[in-house]
């Protein structure tokens, strides 16, 4: 392996067999790089297969030619690996759980809100369908009605018509046409609203990721260049070299002395300042956690509602309704003679009306068509759990990954490294 690093960091191949020997390496670089952006390309960014191929081979031909040619570009496309373990890497991965949310979760609270609406739609629909046939039952109450109190009075004073003036609507297929068109207009609604909304966050995670990528590259070019031109830029390790240098010149105490301002990049030690970036980045995961236990949250409540809906829709008895009607028709005796002498009045009973009409609201029913809820997928709660797993484990890798990037930049350059080994030699003499 360390012969396979050492052919792979050289800036030139010393002859045919270290020539090919690198050329094998970044023909499997670019294989595995190549499968792995196809499938970023088209499961997390929902690209088109076809797409996903073309751009996935010609990006593998390209980082064939950059890495097999370009000295530098190999040293940059080295420390973009364990640049992942950065806040560039966080930003991608941040990406990915937002676009396994949107697509995955998402879908599930809006088709748990339908159920919703197609059990609000079967209760109306039903409870109207049963307030029309109780208007039936109202002109039934009223025919009888009105021919009992014709016959109750005298043919001399017999009103002209007994029957009450009831109107009843008879086209109901009209209000089940306008309740079929009203929730054909919310569902459609709806689903523009959700491809609107997965639309956009597929544009917007495309646009991000493509830009993460790119400030990914940027980032460790970056880094390379202040390596190479600034000798003060992250430079502060008690490495092997500056240990020979040091034991050499017979000035070992300069790093005891040195200790703590100075870490060992092999060791596990952090320094205060890398200490408390961790904890504030460990602190904008925690918010991002929180956001995604929000949507999450949503979506559980959105399925606990509709299946409650459901259940509850199902269990609904019809209500009984009855309706009551006494009546009682008298006729006086000369009225207005007893009341002047003071003599209580008898009356006549002509007819006597009691009857007792039944009726049934039905709210629910068998045939209406309603979608059973979705409960969230336990899968997709398991992949943003290792995610962020992984997120929480990048924050405190993070300071290692960047002690990394510096030994693969010396690994590289190792001329330049010498230059910066002296150069902190220097600086520790003239302190002490």
């Amino acid at each position: 392996l360390a012969d396979l690093w050492w052919i792979y960091s050289k800036p030139v191949p010393a002859d045919s067999r270290e020539l090919w020997t690198l050329f094998l390496q970044c023909s499997c670089i670019t294989a595995v790089i190549g499968g792995l952006f196809y499938n970023w390309m088209f499961a997390s960014l929902e690209y088109s297969w076809h797409l996903s191929v073309a751009m996935a081979i010609s990006f593998s031909l390209l980082l064939l030619l950059t890495l097999f040619l370009v000295h530098p570009a190999r040293c940059v496309f080295s420390m973009i690996m364990p640049t992942l373990g950065t806040k560039q890497g966080r930003k991608l991965l941040f990406s990915t759980c937002i676009m396994i949310a949107v697509v995955n979760i998402t879908p599930n609270i809006i088709s748990n809100i339908k159920t919703i609406l197609q059990v609000i739609q079967c209760i109306c629909k039903n409870s109207s369908d049963s307030l029309l046939n109780s208007t039936a039952l109202l002109k039934k109450v009223s025919l009888e009605f009105g021919d009992a109190v014709q016959e109750a009075t005298h043919s001399i004073h017999k009103p002209m018509n007994g029957h009450f003036r009831f109107s009843l609507f008879q086209n109901s297929s009209l209000i089940y046409q306008k309740m079929h068109l009203a929730g054909e207009k919310i569902s459609r609604e709806f689903l523009s609203v959700e491809e609107l909304v997965k639309d956009s966050v597929r544009v917007a995670n495309r646009l991000a990721a493509g830009f993460f990528m790119l400030y990914l590259c940027f980032e460790s070019t970056w880094y390379l260049k202040n390596y190479l031109t600034n000798l003060h830029f992250d430079n502060f390790y008690i490495t092997k070299k500056l240990e020979r240098l040091a034991m050499d010149r017979r000035a070992a105490h300069l790093l005891v002395g040195s200790s703590k301002k100075l870490i060992r990049p092999t060791g596990l030690k952090l320094s205060r300042e890398e200490v408390v970036l961790c904890l504030v980045q460990a602190m904008l995961v925690t918010v991002a956690l929180l956001l995604m236990l929000v949507v999450v949250a949503m979506e559980h409540f959105a399925f606990s509602v509709a299946d409650t809906a459901v259940r509850k829709a199902a269990q609904f008895s019809a209500v009984p309704v009855t309706l009551s009607i006494k009546y009682k028709a008298e006729i006086g005796i000369l009225p207005f003679l007893l009341k002047i002498l003071c003599r209580p009045s008898e009356a006549l009973l002509l007819r006597d009306f009691n009857r007792t009409y039944h009726h049934q609201l039905i709210f629910s029913s068998a045939r209406c068509r309603i979608s059973p809820p979705t409960p969230p997928n336990p899968s997709v709660l398991l992949v943003l759990g290792l995610l962020f797993c992984i997120l929480y484990s990048t924050v405190f890798l993070e300071t290692y990954a960047r002690r990394l990037c510096r030994g693969i930049a010396a690994s590289f350059f190792q001329s330049c490294e010498e230059k910066r080994v002296l150069h902190l030699y220097r600086k520790l003499a003239s302190r002490h």
